[in-house]
C-alpha cells in the first residue's frame, strides 16, 4: 500500500529521545555536509498505536509526528508507504522501494547486519501489569503463587516461564490462545478486574495507562531493548543527516512534546456518567442545541448528550489529539469548514461545526444503513473515530458473518477487530489499525445519557 502524505490529509470522508543509533562513530560528519535530504523522502512505517494510525480522519502517531516535523523543517515531501510488518518494511528498504523505515526496529545483531539505525531512540522492557488497588507486587520474588495471564508462545510467555524457572517454580502462568488475544485485550481485562496480572512491553504499557490510569506498570521484568528507525547500509549519509536533525534543540523538544502527548496525556473516557438533571435543563447551551439540532433532524437532547460526553460542556477543553471546544472538533475539521481552530472555544461555533460534520457523516452512512435509528449510532461512532474506520468495520462485519447494518453486537464488534493485525491487514480494510474500544464505549455513553435525558427533560 502506497500513500503520499499529501494524499493522506485529503482522505477525510466527512468534509473533510534521540540517539546516534548506528553504533558507528559520527566522525563521518563530512557525509552529512555533502548530502542534503532528497526532495522526496520515501518512508515505510507500520500501522500501530505508537507509530502511525488515522484518528478522526487525520494521520497521527508518535513516529509520524516526528517524521512530519522533519519533513516540514527540511521542506521535503513525504512519500509514506504502509508495510504490514517489520519484515515487510525491511524488504521494502532492501529493494530500494523506500529510503527510511520510520518504525522502531530493534537494535540487535540480527538487524545490525541489515540496516543502519538512526533517529529517535526508544528504550523498552517487559513489565508486570497489575491493578493499583490492593497489595501490588514490588519484587519478582513475590510472583510465586500469583496468577499471570499471557498469550501462548509470545515473548511474554517465554519471559515469564524463564523467570519462573529462575525462581524455582511457583508462578501460575496461564497461556491463552495467541491468535485470539492481544496485549491490549489483556491490559483492558486487568484494568477492569477480570484478570489479576499480565506482562507487556513498557511502551505498550505506558500508552495503555493513558486509557486505564488504574494500572500499575512499575515492576520491570527484563532488561532494556533499544530500537530506532533504519536506513540501508549504503545510505549511512542519510542516517547521519537524520541523527544531526534530531540532535538539534527544536526536534529534541518536539520529541518530548510528542512523547507526553502519546504516552502521558489521559485518553480515558469517564466510566460513570453522574450529572444532575433535576433543574429541567441539560446544559447552559440547551437553546443552542435546540436550534442546531433542527438542521440535523435529531432530537436536540441527543445532540446535547453528545456534547456532555465530549466535554462536560467545558468550552476550554483540548484533548490529547488537539480536539477543541464543547463538541471536541479537530483542527483540520475546523479549517475544512472555514473556521480557525481558536474559534472553537465559542460554543455556538463548536456546535455549528459539529452539526455540519454529523450531517455529512449521516449522508455517508445512508449508503450502508437505511434504518435512521440504527444509523444514529453509526454516525456517533464515526464522529468519534472518523468515518473511514466505521466503513472498514462495516466491511469486516459483512465478511465475517456479522450484520453490516446493525451497530450493537455486530459492527461494534467488527470495529474492535481493527486493533488486531489479522483484521486490520485484511484486504477489505482500507484504513488500518484502530483502537475501537474507546469508540464503542463512546456510543454506549452517549446513548445511556440520552436515555436519561429523555426520561427527565422535555423535548
Amino acid at each position: 500500500m502506497r500513500i503520499s502524505v499529501s494524499v493522506v490529509f485529503t482522505v477525510c470522508l466527512v468534509l473533510t529521545l534521540c540517539g546516534c543509533g548506528s553504533g558507528e562513530s559520527q566522525a563521518d560528519a563530512t557525509d552529512t555536509v555533502r548530502h542534503e535530504f532528497p526532495d522526496t523522502l520515501r518512508v515505510a512505517t507500520i500501522y500501530s498505536p505508537k507509530s502511525y494510525f488515522i484518528y478522526r480522519d487525520e494521520p497521527m502517531g508518535f513516529d509520524y509526528a516526528l517524521l512530519s516535523g522533519l519533513a516540514a523543517d527540511k521542506k521535503v515531501h513525504l512519500d509514506l508507504q504502509i508495510a504490514s510488518s517489520i519484515s515487510n518494511a525491511l524488504s521494502m528498504l532492501d529493494s530500494g522501494y523506500v529510503d527510511v523505515v520510520a518504525y522502531e526496529i530493534p537494535v540487535t545483531g540480527e538487524y545490525n547486519r541489515r540496516v543502519v539505525h538512526c533517529g529517535p531512540e526508544s528504550l523498552s522492557h517487559q513489565v508486570l501489569v497489575q491493578p493499583k488497588s490492593g497489595k501490588t507486587v514490588t519484587d519478582v520474588t513475590e510472583l510465586v503463587g500469583k496468577d499471570i495471564y499471557v498469550a501462548d508462545k509470545s515473548k511474554y510467555y517465554y519471559r515469564i516461564m524463564n523467570l519462573n524457572d529462575e525462581l524455582g517454580g511457583g508462578i501460575n502462568v496461564h497461556a491463552l490462545k495467541a491468535d485470539s488475544i492481544l496485549a491490549e485485550d489483556l491490559l483492558e481485562k486487568v484494568a477492569q478486574g477480570e484478570l489479576p496480572m499480565t506482562v507487556v512491553d513498557s511502551d505498550i504499557a505506558r500508552l495503555n495507562r493513558t486509557y486505564y490510569p488504574n494500572l500499575d506498570i512499575t515492576l520491570a521484568l527484563s532488561f532494556d531493548q533499544k530500537a530506532q528507525w533504519a536506513v540501508r547500509p549504503d545510505h549511512k549519509w542519510l542516517a547521519d543527516s537524520i541523527n544531526a536533525y534530531f540532535g538539534d534543540e527544536r526536534p529534541r523538544r518536539q520529541i518530548n512534546v510528542e512523547y507526553r502527548r502519546y504516552f502521558e496525556l489521559s485518553k480515558a473516557l469517564p466510566t460513570v456518567l453522574t450529572y444532575d438533571l433535576s433543574s429541567g435543563r441539560i446544559s447552559p447551551y440547551d437553546d443552542l442545541f435546540r436550534k442546531q439540532a433542527k438542521n440535523l433532524g435529531w432530537d436536540w437532547r441527543l445532540l446535547a448528550s453528545q456534547g456532555f460526553v465530549e466535554s462536560r460542556f467545558d468550552s476550554s477543553v483540548v484533548s490529547w489529539a488537539g480536539a477543541r471546544g464543547i463538541m471536541q472538533i479537530m483542527p483540520g475539521t475546523a479549517r475544512a469548514n472555514g473556521v480557525a481552530p481558536e474559534a472553537l472555544v465559542n460554543p455556538g461555533t463548536s456546535v455549528e461545526v459539529a452539526v455540519k460534520v454529523l450531517a455529512a457523516t449521516d449522508r455517508i452512512m445512508q449508503r450502508y444503513v437505511s434504518d435512521p435509528v440504527q444509523r444514529q449510532k453509526f454516525v456517533l461512532a464515526a464522529y468519534n473515530s472518523g468515518a473511514a474506520h466505521i466503513i472498514d468495520a462495516i466491511a469486516l462485519a459483512g465478511k465475517y458473518g456479522l450484520k453490516a447494518d446493525v451497530w450493537d453486537g455486530n459492527v461494534e464488534e467488527a470495529l474492535l477487530m481493527k486493533s488486531n493485525p489479522q483484521y486490520y491487514n485484511d484486504p477489505v480494510v482500507k484504513y488500518g489499525y484502530f483502537r475501537g474500544r474507546q469508540t464503542v464505549e463512546y456510543v454506549k455513553q452517549v446513548s445511556a445519557f440520552y436515555e436519561r435525558c429523555k426520561k427527565n427533560i422535555k423535548a
